[in-house]
């Protein structure tokens, strides 16, 4: 076990992040729209309705109701009933939509231990919800609080220069039932956020980090796909759930294998055209959806898509334009790929870069043949099995 995961806090992953903006299920989809394309991991946990002002971790937990992805959008707006009526469709309640899963996030203190937090997120937790407070500002750093199993530093509380607190690591606040504590501002941290922050820590975990995926473990061969001939829309029908994404291949040969052409995922609708996307995929094969949908990246993220449908075709291939002025098709977009020989740092980076939770698998000697998928789950079960002195470099 890497000592990085020992010798740090959740409290020190949470400087600078911004405070909560709770998403209550009340909401509408277009206003779910606009907060999507400000969160990580492409979904927003949605939220009831608060109704106390002064409520208790556990109460705070069973008003959680689950995280809202884009493609779960998509895939609502591609209903027929909705894309008869489109404005009507913008306007149901989130919690239509939302799949309900109270075990996707966890409120936590600010205290608790990295490793303890990463055990939570490989079982299945992707968000912490951890309080913002005055005193644990002024002491998040690296290795400030807790460092070889001891309190370095004394707590001191804004209102007392004599109220201290020492704690050694057997006083920990346990991660299963955080403490109450006096505030109502939270912060919310993701795997992509924990990804970010071993990023900073490749040292810390060599040789882990330069070895190949494939040596490690670290290739998931359990995924999901879709051959491009059949209708984009049975990708939905599969619920992929992590990552929330779905492979579109077509045969690569006889023994069965698959050439990945693109994919049908949360992360690549992540700022797309909505409802030109929903269009598309209720109407056109899977092949037809990947080979021009749009991800527009580039939209800043302060502004709503464009909602309006332009059903004129285009000419150039019978394809559709969606929205004024742009058009939804621009020529194939690539999946984001790596060789199974590829190092786990490199993959890591690549999901950074382009903000989304995996990175297919191919082979290293045939371009485009699928053998796996390497997701944020994949990454933190590896670099937390694995004893850093126990992996070979050159493997």
């Amino acid at each position: 076990m890497a000592s990085v995961f020992l010798y740090h806090v959740v409290g020190d992953l949470t400087v600078g992040k911004p405070e909560l903006v709770e998403l209550c299920e009340t909401e509408t989809i277009e206003t779910a729209i606009r907060a999507i394309g400000d969160s990580t991991e492409c979904g927003i946990p949605v939220w009831k309705r608060r109704l106390s002002l002064i409520e208790t971790s556990e109460i705070r937990q069973q008003r959680f109701v689950g995280i809202l992805n884009s493609l779960d959008i998509v895939a609502f707006l591609a209903r027929q009933e909705c894309l008869d009526d489109q404005d009507r469709a913008m306007k149901t309640p989130v919690s239509e939509v939302v799949v309900q899963n109270n075990s996707l996030l966890k409120q936590v203190d600010p205290a608790t231990r990295l490793i303890d937090a990463l055990e939570m997120m490989k079982q299945g937790v992707r968000r912490l919800l951890v309080p913002k407070t005055k005193g644990w500002k002024r002491v998040s750093k690296r290795f400030s609080m807790f460092y070889n199993g001891r309190w370095l530093k004394s707590l001191e509380t804004p209102n007392s220069s004599t109220n201290t607190l020492t704690m050694n690591a057997s006083n920990l606040p346990s991660s299963s039932s955080p403490p109450t504590i006096p505030t109502d501002k939270f912060c919310c941290l993701s795997r992509e956020d924990v990804i970010r922050f071993l990023i900073g820590c490749l040292g810390a975990l060599a040789p882990i980090p330069l070895s190949s995926i494939s040596s490690l473990g670290a290739i998931n061969p359990n995924y999901s796909v879709v051959d491009s001939s059949l209708p984009a829309i049975e990708a939905t029908q599969m619920s992929p759930d992590d990552p929330s994404a779905v492979a579109v291949v077509e045969p690569g040969s006889s023994d069965g294998r698959h050439k990945i052409i693109g994919e049908i995922s949360a992360s690549r609708l992540w700022k797309c055209d909505y409802l030109g996307a929903a269009w598309a995929l209720a109407n056109l094969s899977a092949g037809q959806f990947v080979m021009g949908v749009e991800d527009n990246h580039h939209t800043p993220r302060s502004s709503l898509p464009d909602f309006s449908v332009d059903l004129s075709s285009n000419g150039g291939g019978g394809y559709t334009s969606f929205g004024a002025g742009r058009s939804m098709y621009r020529g194939r977009s690539a999946p984001l790929t790596c060789k199974v020989k590829s190092s786990l740092a490199a993959v890591m980076a690549q999901m950074l870069s382009h903000r989304v939770t995996h990175v297919w698998v191919t082979e290293d000697d045939t371009e485009d043949v699928l053998v796996g998928v390497v997701g944020y789950a994949d990454i933190l079960a590896t670099v937390t099995k694995h004893p850093a002195n126990a992996v070979l470099s050159g493997s």
